[in-house]
């Protein structure tokens, strides 16, 4: 499949796709839980990474293959190209980052994404222009359809699940391996016949570029897609734990407490404290649990009551609290979540979600694990594993009822 390919190239072709998929996906995570114009930022600049990153990584590959000397580039195809590709890649994470993902809803995105990158690539294949005509093989072509669809298909999977930074290299692994896997299988199914009438019809469609020119303009991209990949390392300051900074520095921490007694223990005990289980045994005796968690806000750190508190998410080392209304970011890790709360009324049933089980108005069988609903003016649900079901139904007085969760 590679004969005849520049393998260093090629090589080149497969980190600008997951780099590009990496820094959108980043971005796309953030949609859900960002309200108003900022939300519509994420979304065109996660759109836009990910289309530089599909579009990039197959011109990279068209400049890795051993393609006519006489070729040059149809300008208006390359860049209807790229359009179909942004245009595709935001339709696709718009369909996913508004009301729940349903199964129907991420194949549906998916066949979309698929669809969009091979769209996007035969179009710009043929924006070759040359004394050649291009022939492809059906049987490439369909298995190039089905490699894009099934790995779009997996890296948005990964995507949603999010839990951590190790998801979301996974579902950037994925989406080069989409990109990529589809790039290179239809490639192999194109053949170049030699038409001396070839040339002087598409030339005349239009303006061309030459390779050497292509080359630039790819290498300026390579150049975006890697500083937006390094910018999306650097942590952001305004998600820091509060209390580090109120830690290290004790004017703060007197402010604070003189302020809110409540609200400086709640900033500052949690960061003394260790990361036992719930209730785990073999600790050191536990402190009075938090009656309130922090969460940032636009203008600053605010408190919210415990008792209003239905679930808390993990993501990354932060976590979300949701209130029953929407998710706000909270500084805490998930262990340090647990740690703070009463375990008299959270409980953790999923290694990335607590609970209020006070709050619980739904519960029901799933799979090898459950789900329960949590009431609000938004109610949400949330999955439980499958080693926690005992533990929750428990929790919930069902464990000697013959109900089946």
């Amino acid at each position: 499949m590679f004969e005849g390919h520049d393998p260093y190239l090629v090589a080149l072709s497969v980190v600008i796709a997951i780099l590009g998929g990496y820094t959108g996906f980043g971005l796309a995570a953030r949609i859900r839980t960002t309200p108003g114009v900022s939300r519509r930022v994420l979304l065109s600049g996660a759109a836009g990474f990910l289309a530089i990153g599909i579009w990039t990584m197959h011109f990279v590959g068209m400049l890795a293959a051993p393609i006519p000397a006489d070729a040059a580039y149809l300008v208006l195809p390359t860049i209807v190209s790229f359009l179909i590709c942004a245009l595709v890649v935001g339709v696709s994470l718009f369909f996913l980052s508004i009301g729940e993902p349903s199964q129907r809803r991420v194949v549906s995105s998916a066949v979309l994404l698929g669809a969009g990158i091979v769209s996007m690539h035969y179009v710009g294949i043929h924006g070759l222009a040359g004394d050649f005509a291009i022939e492809h093989d059906g049987a490439m072509v369909v298995l190039s359809v089905v490699i894009a669809i099934a790995a779009a298909y997996g890296g948005l999977r990964a995507f949603l699940a999010r839990q951590d930074g190790i998801r979301l290299t996974a579902s950037a692994i994925a989406f080069g391996i989409a990109v990529s896997g589809m790039h290179y299988t239809a490639m192999h199914g194109m053949h170049f016949v030699a038409r001396s009438e070839a040339a002087h019809h598409q030339l005349a469609g239009g303006l061309a570029a030459s390779p050497q020119i292509l080359s630039v303009v790819v290498a300026v991209l390579c150049f975006v897609i890697a500083a937006g990949f390094l910018l999306s390392l650097v942590p952001d300051p305004r998600r820091q734990p509060a209390a580090f900074a109120v830690m290290t520095d004790p004017v703060a921490e007197a402010t604070l407490a003189v302020a809110s007694p409540d609200a400086g223990t709640a900033a500052v005990s949690f960061a003394r404290l260790t990361s036992a289980p719930l209730g785990g045994l073999g600790q050191p005796p536990r402190p009075a649990p938090a009656p309130r968690l922090p969460v940032e806000g636009a203008d600053g750190t605010h408190f919210i009551d415990t008792a209003d508190v239905r679930s808390v998410r993990a993501d990354a080392h932060y976590t979300r609290v949701h209130d029953g209304t929407r998710e706000r970011m909270c500084p805490w890790s998930i262990s340090e979540a647990e740690a703070q709360l009463d375990p008299g009324l959270f409980v953790r049933v999923h290694r990335s979600h607590i609970v209020a089980i006070p709050h619980v108005t739904f519960v029901r069988k799933e799979g090898d694990g459950a789900v329960i609903e949590l009431d609000g003016p938004s109610p949400h649900r949330v999955p439980v594993s499958r080693a926690k079901i005992a533990e929750v139904k428990a929790r919930l007085g069902l464990a000697r009822r013959n109900h089946h969760v």
